[in-house]
């Protein structure tokens, strides 16, 4: 019987490629409904509460390609292989920069949408 290779992909590239992906979904699909949302005017008033239900779905999207990018990253820590200490350290570093720009979208989300928040509260218990 034959041996199969070991196909699967070294940790520092599966962590290369999943940051990527993740940026990409960010740059692609959570920061142009940020921009439109932010910028005034831009949505009618009766529409802005689905604005900001439609960004919360993609940021939740956006939590789950991140817990994928971190778990990937996890692996790349555990691996006990001879490496390519190169790409180890520009998958790290690229780790990173993924995990800034994670944040900053992170918090003009939360921002947003907490500001909704009080502001419905705000609302009804004027109303």
């Amino acid at each position: 019987m034959t041996d199969l290779p070991d196909t699967s992909d070294p940790p520092d590239i599966c962590l290369l490629l999943r940051a990527y992906a993740e940026q990409r979904w960010l740059i692609s699909e959570v920061v142009p409904v940020l921009r439109q949302i932010e910028q005034p005017g831009s949505i009618p008033e009766d529409q802005l509460g689905a604005a900001l239900a439609y960004l919360e779905t993609r940021w939740l999207d956006a939590c789950r390609r991140a817990t994928e990018t971190d778990a990937a990253y996890a692996q790349l820590n555990l691996a006990r292989i001879d490496r390519d200490h190169a790409l180890y350290r520009k998958a790290r570093r690229y780790h990173a920069a993924v995990l800034r720009l994670r944040a900053a979208v992170g918090h003009r989300v939360r921002r947003l949408i907490c500001h909704h928040d009080d502001a419905l509260r705000h609302e009804h218990a004027n109303s």
